[in-house]
């Protein structure tokens, strides 16, 4: 991976923005800094005038793992061509048969899960999320979980940043989800810039289309080709990408 704000390797972004370039971003931990508390993320009013700007100029979408409702009230005000929830999966047409058999896991792993403080599930109607930042002794609180999805029938398990989400296997993810919106919105090419697990499937597109994949933070076996520092640089991106249209 190369440090997307290195010299000389801002050239890339150029080379996309000449086409029709679909920009594309998760949010938590991408637009917004990650927090303790899950409901209290917010972009800082800087990067919310940088995007609104972005919007202007080039088309932009938010697929976030979050609920859809939810992080449109986060966003509101920003002329975005689209928003996307739930890992890729709202809007979808599977959403009533992913909802119930949701329904069935979380009462499955309110038998199941470890009764520590700190851990709550984040019931998100197509997919859980299975929150440990608060717990004590985390490590030994992931494995538990681990355990306990792992016996889910149909389920597709995606760790994230202090977090397990529950998604069922057939579902759309973000990978699919960009791709559709590039071909719906007659997009080329896509910039995709997200920070966690869930990312990697955007990334991944790589083979099949035009996608310039830049991770928040750099890990070694991403997908993307390229990094941002961190968090707080995604402010340093949106302006290089305002300054070249």
């Amino acid at each position: 991976m190369k440090n997307l704000l290195g010299r000389g390797q801002l050239a890339a972004l150029r080379e996309f923005v000449r086409r029709r370039v679909l920009l594309a971003f998760d949010y938590d931990g991408t637009l917004a800094p990650i927090v303790r508390e899950p409901e209290a993320a917010a972009m800082r009013p800087r990067t919310a005038a940088l995007l609104a700007r972005l919007a202007q100029r080039y088309p932009c979408a938010v697929i976030s793992g979050r609920a859809r409702a939810d992080v449109m009230k986060m966003l509101a005000g920003i002329p975005l061509r689209a928003v996307i929830g739930n890992h890729g999966m709202e809007p979808w047409r599977g959403l009533p048969a992913a909802r119930r058999r949701v329904a069935e896991w979380r009462g499955r792993l309110a038998r199941a899960l470890p009764q520590s403080p700190g851990v709550f599930v984040e019931d998100k109607g197509p997919s859980l999320a299975i929150h440990y930042r608060q717990a004590q002794a985390r490590s030994t609180v992931r494995r538990r979980i681990l355990s306990a999805v792992a016996e889910l029938r149909g389920a597709r398990i995606v760790e994230g940043k202090m977090v397990v989400n529950v998604l069922p296997a057939n579902a759309p993810n973000k990978g699919t989800a960009l791709l559709g919106l590039c071909r719906r919105l007659r997009c080329a090419a896509t910039i995709y810039v997200g920070d966690d697990d869930n990312d990697e499937d955007a990334f991944a597109l790589a083979g099949r289309f035009a996608v310039l994949g830049i991770r928040v933070s750099r890990r070694r076996r991403s997908q993307a080709a390229y990094f941002l520092p961190g968090q707080a640089a995604i402010d340093r991106l949106l302006a290089a990408l305002i300054g070249m249209r």
